[in-house]
């Protein structure tokens, strides 16, 4: 298959090129580079063989987009492209929904005028609010509700996409529902590379170990979970990667919209994937307990049962893996991608 690949040169969206390479696929991307390095795609190559076509690009642009839709046949979408920091989503609100939905309805418009109707989006378990204990592990039918613009801007392409499909059967939509990617790819050449002081918590470890940064700070140790520290599900991002890649096989069996959890099923605290860090760098690493962040879940991890029935894909890698690789990277690769 041909692909579209937006975002492609971001965190994920460079693990899923390698993916999708290894499982025999050609890729453009469109990438405007605005919290990606073009060095990843040198990086995809040498492990890959292969380079990707990188048209440099907003999804908003729709001279852009359509330039790019007309000079080649494409056979399915994968749409990274989006800004996904809940923080600066309550800071920059308007951003969020000109470049999240607007960009998106404009990307959406030129593929519909294209004929291209195999989508598949990146979605995240943001979509899920704060979620009721009682529905953990959660299950696609839980609640949806937004807590944050980026939420929101998730929620409301997710609507979106359904209405469209509702209207339109020829649209074949998959919302791959994330929910905490990190990790590398083994080889120590990609990572997670964020711009400025990161949002996540993996690359904010890997930071402090490597001495950018002074100490982590976990915040809240008196949550009702066995050591007191939030739990979440954590996933290794070349599997997230390769659900993707799963996800392209069966977009065209699949017809409608069909929202599907990306987790590994079960959850970890951050107090457990700390150590399992310091296992990995064989030392301890600076950090301290603050105060609970107002909107946080004691609890959030996925019913990751219907990925494996439809797309026959669920998790291989585990915690220590995925700080293993992690810090492969960042150990290799101290300033990220920059002065490579």
């Amino acid at each position: 298959m041909h692909i579209l690949v937006t975002g492609g040169a971001g965190y994920i969206g460079s693990h899923t090129c390698v993916a999708a390479y290894a499982a025999g696929h050609t890729i453009t991307i469109l990438d405007n580079l605005s919290n990606s390095s073009p060095e990843s795609l040198n990086r995809v190559e040498k492990i890959s063989g292969r380079r990707p076509r990188l048209v440099v690009g907003d999804i908003g642009d729709r001279s852009v987009v359509r330039s790019v839709l007309d000079s080649e046949k494409f056979d399915a979408v994968i749409h990274f492209a989006g800004y996904k920091a809940v923080g600066e989503s309550v800071a920059k609100p308007w951003e969020y929904y000109q470049n999240n939905v607007a960009g998106t309805l404009v990307l959406l418009d030129e593929l519909r005028r294209h004929g291209v109707r195999n989508f598949i989006f990146s979605s995240s378990a943001t979509v899920y609010g704060n979620p009721d204990p009682k529905d953990l592990p959660l299950k696609e039918t839980a609640p949806l509700s937004a807590l944050n613009p980026y939420g929101a801007t998730k929620l409301w392409l997710e609507e979106i996409m359904r209405a469209m499909a509702a209207a339109d059967p020829a649209w074949h939509f998959l919302l791959l529902r994330y929910f905490n990617p990190v990790g590398a790819h083994e080889s120590g050449l990609m990572g997670e590379d964020p711009a400025g002081i990161p949002n996540n918590l993996m690359p904010y470890i890997t930071q402090v170990a490597v001495g950018r940064l002074k100490e982590l700070t976990i915040f809240g140790n008196d949550y009702p979970t066995p050591d007191g520290t939030g739990v979440r599900d954590y996933i290794h991002v070349c599997d997230l990667a390769e659900g993707h890649v799963a996800a392209l096989a069966k977009v065209a069996d699949l017809p409608g919209c069909t929202a599907i959890n990306l987790g590994s099923g079960s959850g970890v605290s951050v107090a457990q994937l700390v150590a399992s860090f310091e296992k990995a760098i064989g030392r301890p690493l600076p950090h301290r307990f603050g105060p609970r962040r107002p909107g946080d879940a004691a609890a959030c991890y996925a019913d990751a049962s219907k990925a494996l029935q439809l797309l026959g894909w669920k998790t291989k890698r585990n915690s220590d893996d995925m700080c293993r690789d992690a810090w492969n990277w960042q150990s290799k690769n101290p300033n990220g991608y920059k002065n490579a």
